[in-house]
């Protein structure tokens, strides 16, 4: 009898009998069967950090003082980041970063991705050196553009002061609180518009042959099938890349570090910027997880309200 137990638990233990079994469940639950072991750890590793921010915030914690006496606050955090015109501040200066970057970025994209999806002669090579600004890590191209800025070696800042007529050892991008800000949304542009341009281009060249020639049928313009065709069928790549451009931009941290620190002054103090000094420079960690939370809340809801136009646009 245990011989042919052990047989038994043999054969089931079998790639066919195995098989067998997976085929008895459903699609919907051998997709679970995948998928969860990863949903189960990325939720453990995504969730547990959130609720500690929670807690922390409604304390008067300091994460250089782990052992001084930590009492609950209630929402006074809240309202003191709420009500701290350094904040506001910040958060003008990202949305200013935010709306030049986004428009720069989707009107060169598209452009970039429309003249290549004419397949001209060499446009694989074109759009490959295009791409390479994209494949760049963020502290390689903050450095590069640190050495472009500087105002007496630098070939930008050197083109910039010829062409406004200044001395160049007296011209200085980073060095200006008017100047500074674009040039970090000029840096950011030349970073990821080829990533615009990608979607735009997936766009352009999801759109069915047939559709222009029924247009060209019907003898129209080139123009009128650009406004009619083109445009309202690439709308939602062009959508989805402002959501991911949107939601990447407003944690933008890295470069904007290695290239000014937020300065000069707070020229370029970006709410990343202002959150890093709160939590590891000032130390005030219970003020600085609530204002964690609030950008997540409102990243969050700006994120949500606009998926749901996005699919709008595309089920109209």
């Amino acid at each position: 009898m245990t011989i042919n137990r052990t047989l038994e638990r043999a054969a089931l233990a079998t790639p066919a009998a195995m098989s067998s079994r997976l085929r008895g469940l459903s699609d919907r639950a051998i997709a679970w069967l995948f998928i969860g072991p990863t949903m189960l750890i990325l939720l453990v590793i995504n969730i547990f950090p959130l609720i500690w921010t929670i807690k922390l915030s409604f304390t008067n914690y300091r994460a250089n003082r782990p052992n001084a006496n930590v009492t609950d606050v209630g929402i006074d955090n809240y309202v003191a980041v709420l009500t701290d015109p350094d904040i506001w501040l910040a958060m003008q200066n990202t949305a200013h970063f935010l709306f030049w970057t986004i428009l720069l970025q989707m009107l060169i994209g598209f452009t970039l991705a429309y003249l290549i999806d004419r397949k001209f002669r060499g446009h694989g090579f074109w759009t490959t050196m295009i791409l390479i600004p994209m494949m760049l890590s963020p502290a390689v191209v903050g450095n590069f553009w640190a050495f472009l800025y500087q105002p007496q070696v630098g070939l930008f800042n050197y083109s910039a002061a010829l062409l406004s007529g200044v001395s160049a050892s007296s011209f200085s991008m980073l060095g200006s609180v008017t100047l500074a800000p674009w040039a970090i949304v000029i840096v950011d542009t030349w970073m990821w518009t080829p990533y615009v341009m990608l979607i735009c281009l997936a766009g352009l060249r999801s759109i069915p042959d047939y559709i222009y020639e029924a247009a060209e049928v019907d003898r129209a313009s080139k123009w009128r099938q650009f406004w009619s065709i083109t445009l309202p069928m690439v709308m939602p790549f062009i959508m989805l890349a402002v959501l991911f451009r949107g939601i990447e931009n407003f944690k933008m941290f890295d470069m904007v570090n290695l290239l000014t620190s937020g300065g000069p002054g707070s020229a370029t103090e970006l709410a990343s910027i202002t959150l890093k000094r709160e939590a590891f420079e000032k130390w005030r960690t219970g003020y600085s997880s609530a204002f964690a939370i609030i950008l997540f809340v409102a990243v969050f809801g700006m994120a949500n309200m606009y998926v749901k136009a996005l699919n709008y646009v595309k089920n109209r």
